[in-house]
């Protein structure tokens, strides 16, 4: 899917500004893996919390063991492998949660998560807004140690999904913030920045859009935010 885009940069005058964010989640699971749905449940609850900008990866790798997950993207692997090697984990697992880009968790490990998302965080100046034909991102100016990198995630704010074979079979499982599309929007290297994405560009079951901007080779979150369309 082609992703129509225009992009506007603006001058800004005085230092580096920075604004709260939220503290970026990242849940990677599969509908095919019986360990996954409590996981899936504390996302669900952290959706809700303020501060937080929950999402669900579902990965590809576990769709040949008796069950082909709906919403498994082969972009959440790869992004899954990356935050392996850079994380330097022994190996790939599900559920998996990833906060901030920083560190990683076993997905239902409440009492290891509930802390790390606590506390006030500071980062780039990211608005969302939109109508009916397009989506309008504003980043603001800042001060990068290297151009970070600017995603746009389509989002599936909840489905269930009744599971007819494999681990989970019989069961329906109720699921949150699921990522469905991811594009690059390019670098942002400080100054201030307007995307415009025609929504028409985004999946149809898509109603919200999520942006983070990341240190380069996917490091840590520096902005966030997320828009829902009414």
């Amino acid at each position: 899917m082609v992703l129509a885009l225009t992009a506007l940069a603006c001058a800004c005058a005085g230092g580096a500004i920075a604004a709260p964010r939220p503290a970026v989640v990242e849940l990677y699971t599969s509908q095919g893996c019986s360990s996954c749905p409590p996981a899936d449940a504390l996302l669900g609850e952290l959706k809700r919390q303020p501060n937080v900008l929950a999402l669900a990866f579902h990965v590809d790798y576990w769709d040949g063991l008796g069950w082909a997950d709906r919403f498994a993207l082969p972009l959440a692997t790869q992004r899954q492998d990356r935050y392996a090697q850079r994380l330097k984990l022994a190996s790939v697992f599900t559920p998996q949660i990833v906060v901030d880009g920083r560190r990683s968790f076993v997905g239902s490990d409440r009492g290891g998560i509930l802390p790390a998302i606590g506390g006030e965080r500071d980062g780039v100046a990211v608005t969302m807004s939109g109508n009916a034909g397009d989506l309008i991102i504003d980043l603001g100016a800042g001060a990068p140690q290297s151009p970070a990198d600017v995603l746009l995630l389509a989002v599936v704010p909840e489905a269930q999904t009744q599971i007819g074979r494999g681990e989970n079979g019989g069961r329906t499982l109720r699921e949150f913030n699921i990522v469905r599309a991811s594009y690059s929007l390019g670098s942002w290297s400080g100054s201030a920045h307007r995307y415009t994405v025609a929504r028409s560009s985004l999946p149809a079951d898509a109603t919200e859009a999520a942006v983070l901007i990341q240190q380069p080779n996917q490091g840590s979150i520096l902005g966030a935010a997320i828009f829902a369309w009414h």
